[in-house]
């Protein structure tokens, strides 16, 4: 995957330590949001098109659940986040319409910080070695001049989720104004 120049901030953002946070944070996602992103801010569980589809499919086999709220997952590094735009991307397929990856800068206020979270839930990610995700970031340590972590071996601790996954997210909806797009 190319990442646009105007995006890529491994080099910068990421150190032995893990990746630097600071008051600006990124979301991933598709352009086919956009327009509902910047009149609502992003909502928790905000792909309304890809809840009913998956109610739906759910309903073709009998299976009725109610929905979960899911966060808004962020991230601190604008390359990350152009990853999981695409992945939102490929999750919407089945949608009809060009989508292109879109990269959203969080212009968090300080009393808005405390907000975010490690995310935790990462742990999946870890459990299944190969995938897109530790693939991407292991050439984002290589990109830094930098060796992963080897998550097989290593006890994380909660904040290497952030730190060393560079994955967090915040249990609450985002305003518009808060947002800008990249």
């Amino acid at each position: 995957m190319t990442v646009p120049a105007h995006l890529q901030d491994v080099k910068t953002q990421l150190t032995a330590e893990g990746f630097a946070q600071g008051t600006v944070w990124y979301h991933g996602t598709s352009s086919a949001l956009l327009d509902s992103i910047q009149a609502d801010g992003l909502k928790r569980s905000g792909d309304r098109a890809m809840r009913q589809a998956v109610k739906k499919t759910l309903a073709t086999i009998g299976e009725n659940r109610s929905e979960s709220i899911e966060p808004v997952f962020i991230t601190p590094s604008r390359e990350l986040a152009y990853f999981w735009a695409q992945q939102t991307i490929k999750r919407r397929g089945r949608f009809e319409g060009a989508e292109e990856p879109v990269v959203l800068a969080l212009n968090l206020p300080a009393d808005w910080q405390g907000k975010v979270r490690p995310d935790v839930g990462a742990a999946a990610l870890l459990m299944v070695g190969g995938n897109d995700y530790l693939t991407f970031l292991q050439a984002c340590y290589a990109d830094a001049g930098l060796s992963i972590p080897d998550f097989e071996t290593v006890q994380l601790d909660r904040l290497d989720y952030l730190r060393k996954l560079g994955m967090a997210y915040m249990d609450c909806d985002i305003p518009a104004s808060y947002l800008q797009v990249l």
